[in-house]
């Protein structure tokens, strides 16, 4: 998989592929934020930053009513992009080994509640079926990598910052967002061998539509006004998501001997998607 600036791929082991090679493989491709999980999954960890002396206390209210914003409206292209910025600018110089630290350590008591039962029952149904599950994000991998873990997911494909001397310079090596999730998902189709047309995708969101119209089976989740219009439209199916339950009881740890690789499109503890243009609106810095 191809990075901006000519940077090499990086593969983050999950699991180990149970597929077997006599039959054609495809996939399962889901968003997270209010696909998988009911909350931002970058917000949901304001507190623990907070904590570790990451975010100040201004920060971390702005964060709280970024969350609510982001639940009640979403976030269209302008927004992410602001967003994005904000959220780069708000990272840069973090240790990027107390981040990963932190999500460890945290991540159960944070994200065990806010998995939709509705998303880990069709999870399973896919694995069932034999496909693989990989969860797509804008936010950073240092978050996604560890939910898709724990979720038993086959890989994840999340944004990337650049990194030197251990620290977050701000800069963005791989956005994946828009454009950029569906051209990740159409090379590790490629790496794979997943025919498209036979392959599912699952998002909440109109900036996801690039990444909903390169499978053969898209559905949309908890859609915001423009995606349920398109979906409409498209006569493609509409899902509703409202019983967020605690992932333990829901989707075993998966075992050493359970999936694959992750394109690893994506290193950045706050890199995408979670912060809407609402809160620099309303919070001017």
């Amino acid at each position: 998989m191809t990075a901006s600036d000519g940077d090499a791929v990086q593969l983050t082991p999950l699991q180990t592929d149970g597929a077997s090679a006599d039959h054609t493989r495809t996939a399962a491709f889901f968003d997270l934020d209010k696909t998988i999980l009911a909350k931002s999954s970058t917000l949901a960890f304001s507190k623990p930053f907070f904590d570790q002396g990451l975010l100040n206390r201004r920060a971390v209210l702005k964060s709280s009513y970024a969350q609510f914003l982001f639940l009640m409206s979403g976030a269209d292209h302008e927004q992410m992009d602001r967003m994005r910025s904000y959220v780069t600018a708000m990272c840069t110089g973090w240790d990027v080994e107390q981040v990963k630290s932190i999500v460890g350590e945290t991540l159960h008591g944070i994200v065990d509640p806010l998995v939709f039962a509705e998303a880990a029952d069709l999870i399973a149904d896919h694995k069932l079926c034999g496909r693989d599950v990989v969860v797509v994000s804008a936010s950073g991998e240092e978050i996604v990598a560890p939910i898709a873990r724990a979720l038993g997911a086959t890989h994840a494909m999340a944004t990337r910052m650049v990194v030197e001397d251990g620290r977050y310079t701000g800069e963005v090596a791989f956005y994946c967002y828009g454009e950029g999730k569906a051209q990740a998902i159409r090379e590790l189709a490629h790496r794979e061998g997943y025919p498209l047309e036979h392959c599912y995708a699952y998002s909440d969101s109109i900036t996801d539509l690039p990444m909903l119209e390169c499978v053969g089976h898209p559905t949309v989740v908890n859609p915001d006004r423009s995606l349920r219009r398109e979906a409409v439209s498209r006569q493609w199916p509409v899902l509703t998501f409202s019983r967020p339950v605690s992932l333990r009881d829901r989707i075993p740890a998966p075992s050493g001997a359970a999936v694959a690789t992750t394109a690893a499109v994506g290193i950045s503890a706050l890199a995408a998607g979670a912060l809407t243009y609402s809160l620099l609106r309303r919070f001017a810095l």
